[in-house]
């Protein structure tokens, strides 16, 4: 590539819900006190994502103080029913994220569909008008709203200020985006110890954590043109909002 291809945005919330992906099965939760990398590439893909890119975090800058609200919920057991569970949030939430996009090397049957540009004016297109689908900020109950931003503007909580926060999840490396040969075809999960530095938390690329363990097979999932994907006509000769024309 070319370009550089960042995108710069800020998303905030009344709350937030970062977790480890181990306790999504239920029981108490608490967030961790900054997103994951894995949280603000989700986010990131919900703005804009085709399965020819690989979107790579950059940085985050913490906007508003790290203040936490708990709730009684009550989520719907697996066996049936409801029970009773302490959720632990973040609340008044505000974070400013630098992006870039990169090819996906796994995607060698998608090749034909990276046109530098077309990715890129469509991603500034979307951060723009608030991204393509609906932002969460961890949890589906936690509506999030993306902006255009230039990343360092206004004034932060935390300019000045170094905090270490301990091991945390990076992210989860799935089948088509690995990138070491002994992951092929597998689900892993990373962690990373995150620090903070004026700030601003800047991110390890996913290849470089080091901390890495396998959770189980998986396959890599296929896209036919035309029958479960039509990315490669969207947008080309589209209309000022992004659509193309005759476009099913």
């Amino acid at each position: 590539m070319d370009k550089p291809n960042i995108i710069e945005y800020r998303v905030h919330g009344r709350y937030a819900l970062f977790t480890d992906p181990l306790s999504k099965t239920g029981g108490e939760k608490c967030s961790y006190q900054v997103p994951t990398y894995q949280a603000l590439k989700g986010i990131t893909e919900s703005i804009y994502w085709k399965p020819t890119i690989t979107w790579i975090i950059d940085e985050c800058r913490i906007m508003n103080p790290i203040l936490t609200e708990s709730k009684g919920i009550r989520p719907i057991k697996y066996g049936g029913g409801n029970d009773l569970s302490y959720y632990t949030y973040l609340r008044n939430v505000e974070y400013q994220v630098r992006a870039h996009f990169e090819w996906n090397e796994n995607r060698k049957d998608l090749a034909h569909d990276r046109n530098e540009n077309k990715h890129y004016d469509i991603a500034r297109r979307m951060v723009e008008r608030g991204g393509r689908r609906d932002i969460f900020l961890g949890a589906r109950e936690c509506q999030g709203y993306v902006e255009p931003c230039s990343f360092g503007e206004e004034k932060g909580a935390y300019d000045g200020t170094d905090l270490s926060f301990g091991i945390m999840v990076h992210g989860i490396t799935y089948p088509d985006e690995a990138d070491r040969d002994a992951e092929k075809g597998k689900m892993t999960v990373r962690l990373w110890n995150v620090q903070m530095r004026d700030g601003i938390i800047r991110f390890l690329r996913p290849e470089a954590c080091e901390i890495r363990h396998v959770l189980r097979d998986a396959k890599q999932k296929e896209f036919v043109p035309e029958k479960n994907f039509r990315g490669l006509q969207e947008f080309e000769g589209g209309d000022r909002v992004g659509v193309a024309e005759n476009f099913g």
